[in-house]
């Protein structure tokens, strides 16, 4: 059975980082995108992940040009734009399709307990320590709102 440590994916940086180095901790994997009426999230997403973090509790976020050209910049200018506008700390990988025929096989793995199209940017997925996928969270789902998810999984 596939779990999220069977996943190796490039962080922004360009390096490659195997996903199993997250294994035994709450995950929430969240596509992204710097230019989205939606990138507000990054501040309340960083919130929780300070808030949990010491619990075992980490955000990854996957970049994703596929919603409207939102995310058009390269590696560095996403680091750039995170950072300065948001502080964002938490792992950032390099920008992947979340739908269609590129679509990551992450994706593909994570759509598979909750079918369908991520429908917009900063669509949500949790994943429990033993990674496999426990719930979805629409686009428009607002940070703060995940955490009773959060506290019940941890």
């Amino acid at each position: 059975m596939t779990t999220l440590r069977d996943f190796t994916l490039p962080r922004l940086s360009g390096e490659s980082q195997s996903l199993a180095d997250y294994e035994g901790q709450l995950v929430l994997v969240v596509n992204t995108a710097s230019k989205c009426g939606l990138t507000p999230q990054y501040e309340g997403l960083e919130t929780l992940y300070k808030q949990y973090g010491d619990e075992g509790f980490v955000i990854l976020g996957f970049p994703c040009n596929q919603f409207a050209g939102q995310e058009p910049g390269g590696a560095d200018e996403i680091a750039e734009f995170c950072q300065i506008n948001y502080g964002v700390t938490f792992p950032l990988f390099g920008k992947l399709d979340v739908n269609g025929p590129g679509e990551s096989p992450l994706y593909t793995w994570l759509k598979a307990k909750f079918p369908g199209d991520v429908e917009w940017n900063f669509g949500k997925f949790l994943i429990a320590r033993d990674g496999n996928v426990v719930q979805r969270f629409a686009p428009d789902t607002v940070p703060e709102a995940l955490v009773p998810a959060i506290q019940k999984h941890l």
